[in-house]
């Protein structure tokens, strides 16, 4: 068999970027891709240790890293165990409390309770919102979270402070990203081919779920991380560092 030819760099982001251009909607993750949860949370992640004087053997940012992963896995089996779908908040708790006893502090309901008043102070990374304007009068532009409904509303209203044209939890379809149900049902109610839609988004399993459905992806890599290893068909079509570069690259003349 003869080895496939591979197009130049070059070649690969002009194709990319004739194909994204000619797209109806964007839509945005918004934990940890629009919401700098680490930079909003670890302050009082920091707080609790501090509580408990801890401070010389649990380092806040590890903390984070490692609740992070854990929420991650309290996902997927709320979607695999089907038991019923829990919610967003939930599943942060549920790794907090985790992740906590993992480090040998219990945590009280209080200090629980102090952690999840925190995620009412999330804030947007900063390039969001001045590309967010640039690209409103070219593309449809839409939340698709994994969040519950009233807390996407409370964060879209008065954190991110940006009037989206619509907000999409994923408890329409039960399920969180990547769940194909999730992306199916965004393309559905935005009455929508999923090919004429672009997920927008910070975690590599969320746009390798879009690209799955259909979708077209692109991969803002604020982490500087590795896309997952799949096939070339479910790579995201472009790759960026932030919104910024992904606005310049799609408001192309």
């Amino acid at each position: 068999m003869k080895p496939m030819l591979k197009a130049t760099p070059s070649e690969t982001k002009s194709q990319q970027m004739t194909d994204l251009t000619t797209r109806e909607a964007l839509t945005f993750d918004l934990f940890g891709t629009v919401l700098d949860l680490g930079g909003s949370l670890t302050p009082f992640i920091a707080e609790f240790i501090r509580g408990r004087n801890a401070q010389d053997r649990v380092d806040a940012n590890a903390f984070w890293a490692e609740l992070r992963h854990r929420q991650r896995i309290e996902q997927y089996q709320d979607s695999l165990l089907e038991l019923g779908h829990t919610g967003y908040l939930e599943t942060a708790q549920k790794a907090f409390v985790y992740i906590a006893k993992l480090n040998d502090l219990p945590p009280t309901s209080d200090e629980v309770d102090a952690f999840m008043q925190g995620w009412r102070h999330l804030s947007p990374f900063p390039d969001c919102l001045p590309a967010l304007e640039r690209m409103k009068s070219s593309y449809k532009l839409v939340a698709l979270s994994n969040g519950n409904p009233w807390f996407l509303d409370y964060l879209v209203e008065n954190r991110i402070k940006f009037d989206f044209d619509d907000v999409i939890s994923v408890e329409v379809a039960g399920a969180f990203k990547p769940h194909p149900g999730v992306y199916r049902s965004a393309a559905r109610l935005l009455d929508m081919e999923p090919g004429e839609v672009i997920m927008v988004s910070s975690n590599s399993f969320d746009v390798l779920g879009a690209r799955t459905c259909g979708l077209r992806g692109i991969y803002v890599n604020r982490y500087n991380l590795p896309f997952e290893d799949t096939d070339a068909r479910y790579e995201p079509d472009l790759i960026v560092r932030d919104f910024s570069e992904m606005a310049d690259h799609l408001l192309v003349d």
